[in-house]
């Protein structure tokens, strides 16, 4: 059954329930595959101390994770779904002339919980989701209007799944530019809200590189990961926990584990995040 957009789930407030909007936080969610449960820990972490979120920006599984969150949808009911979601339907294989794996499965659980028609407007949280424009060579943001074209293709790497064709464009995964959108978070209106940068791809030095599969995934973390030194620079606090850097792209199946290492870590930097708001 789909979940009314409107809605407030049980243990997450409703926009209006929240502080004024100066003493909230802004958070930039990064992509990382698998690694992307991690945010749901980092929110449900939020959600426990009680910190309230005001504006989220997101790429590829960060921009999932932020939509279903902007939605209503409480971080462990959307990582119950994410149990639910057969590894085998995610990574099934097309072998088409665009790219290796199909989104069908995805594409199927998020048009099923937040509506076909579902816009950026309809949604509780201020949103703003960025892709890669394949053929201009540039970052894509959408903030307004339909909602699933952009976050479809926000999560589009290259190579594993096909372009999404949308306004005229070519887009595929937004952290292939912009791994860390924290641009889209700065608003001159708001100079007291404050950004929160949260990456889940920590640098590994002992990575090893035994086969192609491993060289593949090493090269497209060495690349995400030099494109967000601008981005971090402009956070008010980072968090990135070192933890990560063991998981793969692809281990959905320790879905439990990645969430429950993004929810003690953000436990772990509360009087960090408490002194953020104090300061707004």
């Amino acid at each position: 059954m789909q979940t009314p957009l409107s809605a407030t789930f049980p243990g997450q407030s409703s926009p209006s329930s929240h502080p004024p909007a100066s003493t909230q936080l802004a958070l930039a969610l990064s992509g990382g595959g698998a690694r992307g449960i991690a945010h749901l820990g980092v929110l449900a972490a939020l959600d426990e101390l009680q910190l309230p979120v005001a504006q989220l920006a997101g790429v590829s599984s960060g921009g999932i994770v932020a939509a279903l969150y902007a939605a209503g949808m409480p971080p462990r009911e959307v990582l119950r779904l994410l149990q639910e979601l057969s590894i085998i339907r995610i990574t099934r294989v097309a072998l088409s002339s665009y790219g290796l794996l199909r989104m069908d499965a995805v594409g199927a659980l998020l048009e099923q919980h937040l509506g076909a028609g579902c816009t950026f407007e309809q949604l509780q949280l201020p949103l703003t989701l960025v892709a890669t424009d394949l053929l201009a060579g540039t970052s894509v943001r959408f903030s307004s209007g339909p909602l699933l074209p952009p976050l479809m293709a926000s999560a589009a790497v290259p190579i594993l799944y096909r372009p999404v064709e949308y306004q005229g464009r070519q887009l595929v995964d937004g952290g292939l530019l912009n791994n860390l959108p924290v641009e889209a978070l700065i608003d001159p209106l708001q100079p007291a809200r404050r950004i929160v940068g949260v990456h889940c791809n920590p640098p590994n030095p002992a990575a090893q590189v035994s086969n192609f599969r491993a060289l593949v995934e090493r090269t497209f973390n060495l690349a995400i990961g030099g494109n967000t030194v601008q981005s971090r620079q402009l956070c008010h606090l980072l968090l990135e926990p070192p933890a990560l850097q063991q998981y793969r792209t692809m281990s959905f199946r320790r879905g439990p584990e990645l969430f429950a290492i993004g929810y003690q870590y953000t436990l772990s930097r509360a009087q960090e995040l408490r002194a953020l708001l104090a300061d707004g």
